[in-house]
């Protein structure tokens, strides 16, 4: 697989948004307009040292000359929000990918129901432009344990659909987001989107699954990886539809990492199984499915899979490469 295509920008500002969290205005290396993306969309940020990261647009869909982010100082970092908070700089020059979109809205939802978690307010600021900007019927609840923490609140409150948002915080008299409350005030055929911490998506997607909402109407995002059980840990081989090769997985190593060892190049980003940029077609075999991306309708029909995390409870696959 030829490598994705990169696009040179540059660190036009770089500033503190809430206690851990730092937002970036990105613009073309060039002066020249970006590629135009839509609500939900991200971008994989290449920093330096080498990490790959994702990040959601958080600016209105429609603009063309910057890209806005807000990224967590997570604590138990492998590189990415580390170096985005200790070595990125304004001026900078930076590689990063076309905004690609796993996240969308669905144009002709009769309403929309946007929950955020933390950080996982990124997609949805996006996501509340677009619906405001087409005057669609939309409400946004964020949530965050307390206000200093949460980065946007004040942009939000000046924000032309500011009456559409609300905010809920752990330690103040409003209290934590009444999930139930708000699942039930929801009108009929709304659909949902969610993003944040694993236990928030999990908890919402649990609640609006309990009270018979279709799956068609129940979007997620996250890029922390949900945990997963240990399942079968041991080697197995995965076949190549495409030349027949088969090559050896052993325990211990990912699909990504053995097809890489065999000169085949898989297209990845996060290498944690939550943004579906390795997603790849299973034609034979069982996987056993350890991302946060793939609903359980589409982990039980066992015809996809995210390579970078999940392994096979068969002795091979074979995979559409």
């Amino acid at each position: 697989m030829s490598a994705t295509p990169t696009l040179a920008v540059r660190v036009a500002r770089k500033v503190p948004l809430a206690e851990g969290i730092c937002g970036l205005e990105l613009v073309a290396a060039d002066g020249g307009p970006l590629p135009a993306f839509t609500a939900g969309a991200h971008i994989d940020l290449h920093l330096p040292g080498g990490p790959v990261r994702p990040y959601s647009l958080c600016n209105p869909p429609g603009e063309t000359h910057r890209y806005r982010l807000g990224v967590l100082r997570d604590a138990a970092s492998r590189g990415g929000s580390q170096a985005v908070h200790e070595q990125l700089q304004e001026g900078q020059v930076l590689a990063i990918s076309p905004p690609r979109n796993l996240f969308a809205l669905v144009d002709d939802a009769p309403a929309s129901l946007l929950i955020a978690g933390g950080i996982g307010i990124t997609p949805l600021l996006a996501m509340a432009a677009r619906l405001a900007a087409a005057d669609a019927p939309f409400q946004l609840h964020y949530a965050s344990r307390t206000r200093r923490y949460a980065a946007f609140v004040d942009e939000l409150a000046r924000a032309p659909y500011a009456s559409r948002v609300h905010l809920h915080f752990d330690d103040e008299a409003a209290g934590p987001l009444p999930l139930d409350r708000v699942l039930d005030g929801a009108a009929e055929g709304t659909h949902l989107y969610v993003c944040g911490p694993a236990g928030l998506i999990q908890a919402t997607l649990a609640a609006a699954r309990a009270r018979g909402w279709p799956e068609a109407r129940l979007h997620h995002e996250s890029f922390t990886p949900a945990p997963v059980p240990g399942g079968q840990a041991g080697s197995f081989e995965v076949a190549l539809a495409s030349t027949g090769q088969v090559v050896a997985v052993p325990a211990g190593q990912t699909i990504v990492q053995a097809l890489a060892a065999a000169g085949v190049e898989v297209m990845t980003s996060c290498e944690q199984g939550v943004c579906g940029t390795c997603l790849t077609r299973v034609l034979a075999g069982q996987p056993d499915h350890r991302d946060s991306y793939l609903t359980p309708e589409e982990r039980a029909a066992n015809d996809q899979m995210l390579v970078c995390c999940s392994r096979s409870r068969s002795p091979r696959l074979v995979l559409d490469l």
